[in-house]
């Protein structure tokens, strides 16, 4: 595609913060989620702020080793949210649960490094030779459709919901009625559709038929013209008693009113970074907690370097040059390690390369690193600015998921581009194709004790598996081929 700003380009200073602000709306929602799915799990009370501020201080360190030549953003990895469980559930107390969490990010950082180190010395080749276009392309197609079900589940959903006292059998050989409560959306789909598909039809709009800077930021357009029909509606649904309109939740921004009224104390917070929480638990430790830990991590982190692979993969076709060769694979897993230590040091969640922050390239066409150096840099300010993240967090989900349509759908179409080149009339190729999708898509994933390894890593080994059993075939036919040719020239036989 042609890009509007390339890696070296440098927008105007007001543009440039325009296009910071549609960058952290791509990938906000998913990194303020997962501290937020861990503190449900675990009971624990990790800051979603903090999140942020790791993930601006971990992408602006990635910008740093790949000599900002990769304009890509990273965010909270969703790919340990079992390892972090597990690091709260070892723990004999919660600062040893937090101090677990810095330990984890270590260990996934170190298996980065080392992979780095390897890579150095014997170079990149491998990789090509291992995942070729047959087996990377099909796999960041999977990227972006596994998660369509997330997109469309978000469609359907606004952000207001209620409190709802259930009663469920807690075993199902005795029939006794257990107390849930449970919290139940109050839009009706049909109405949070609506608002989702506003928000889908601007941000096309924008970008098909928008002038130079509106097609820029197709996103921003597509988010505030989905939640100005889904705040109208929800105004209405208040003034009316009627829970079917009440798309947003506004409750979000009480907490910002002392005695009613804004005070600098609401207004500007400092997160509960991680590290803060973990203090004085050094003591705790035991040899036995840290093998844990390890065991929980370290494998999670040889999948999440699959995953970093097709990423690179992808956005090196977008702006047409070779991450991999480019500052290289060393550097790109040198900043993503380094940038998941930084990330567990604050947030204590690993940080991970972001689809979303990829797929706002691609259909923007704004590749500029000084465009990620400016989301990092605002990724850090904001996580202080309370307002801010209260903002974010009113978003209703059918809103982020008409962004997310989009986003995602990039993502599919960017990994069957890839495979444009590949003859599928080839069954040695189509079968490497076919299985990667239907696992992928299917979801198979595969579970060892507290290790999981995702359907996105799952389809690309078992890929790989079967692109190796083909090459076999295509050695031979090469071999036949060449034989074959021989023998009909004597003379060259004869040589």
């Amino acid at each position: 595609m042609k890009l509007v700003y390339d890696v070296k380009d440098r927008p105007k200073f007001g543009q440039l913060i325009v296009f910071a602000i549609q960058q952290l709306l791509a990938i906000m929602a998913a990194t303020l989620v997962v501290p937020v799915i861990t503190n449900a799990s675990t009971g624990s009370n990790m800051s979603p702020a903090a999140a942020l501020f790791g993930a601006g201080a971990g992408t602006l360190v990635y910008v740093l080793f790949t000599k900002a030549k990769s304009p890509v953003f990273l965010g909270s990895s969703f790919a340990f949210l079992g390892s972090m469980a597990a690091a709260f559930a070892g723990g004999v107390s919660m600062a040893l649960g937090y101090l677990g969490l810095i330990i984890g990010a270590v260990f996934a950082g170190l298996v980065y490094v080392v992979i780095a180190i390897i890579v150095k010395i014997v170079g990149v080749k491998w990789v090509n030779r291992l995942m070729p276009a047959v087996v990377i392309g099909p796999t960041v197609s999977i990227i972006g459709l596994s998660l369509a079900g997330n997109a469309v589940s978000d469609l359907v959903k606004g952000g207001a919901a209620k409190d709802v006292l259930t009663y469920v059998v807690s075993d199902s050989s005795v029939p006794e009625m257990a107390e849930k409560v449970v919290s139940v959306p109050l839009a009706d789909p049909l109405i949070a559709v609506f608002c989702g598909i506003v928000t889908l039809a601007v941000t096309i709009l924008c970008s098909v038929y928008g002038k130079r800077m509106l097609k820029l930021i197709p996103f921003i357009m597509g988010i505030l013209a989905g939640y100005a029909v889904a705040a109208v509606l929800t105004v209405i649904g208040n003034a009316l008693d009627y829970d079917a309109l009440k798309v947003i939740n506004f409750s979000v921004f009480e907490s910002l009113l002392a005695d009613g009224s804004v005070t600098l104390s609401t207004f500007l917070q400092v997160p509960d970074f991680t590290f803060l929480s973990a203090f004085g638990a050094f003591g705790e430790l035991s040899g036995s907690y840290i093998a844990s830990i390890a065991i929980a991590y370290i494998p999670v982190a040889f999948v999440v370097f699959a995953e970093h692979i097709a990423d690179h993969k992808n956005i090196s076709s977008i702006i047409e040059r070779d991450l991999l060769e480019d500052p290289g694979l060393s550097r790109t897993l040198l900043g993503d390690g380094v940038g998941s230590m930084v990330g567990g040091f604050f947030g204590g969640c690993p940080n991970t390369t972001y689809g979303e922050s990829v797929g706002c390239v691609a259909i923007t066409g704004n590749a500029s690193v000084l465009t990620i150096i400016a989301t990092a840099i605002g990724a850090i300010v904001i996580s202080f600015l309370s307002p801010f993240v209260a903002f974010v967090n009113s978003i209703p989900s059918c809103v982020m998921g008409g962004v997310c349509v989009a986003l995602y759908g990039f993502i599919a179409v960017s990994g069957l581009k890839m495979i444009q080149t590949v003859d599928l009339g080839d069954n040695r190729n189509l079968f490497v194709v076919s299985t990667i999708l239907v696992l992928g898509i299917g979801g198979l994933s595969l579970t060892f004790g507290k290790i999981t390894i995702t359907s996105i890593a799952t389809a690309l080994i078992l890929g790989i598996l079967a692109n190796i059993m083909c090459a076999r075939s295509r050695k031979s036919d090469t071999e036949a081929d060449k034989e074959a040719g021989a023998s009909e020239n004597p003379e060259t036989e004869a040589k």
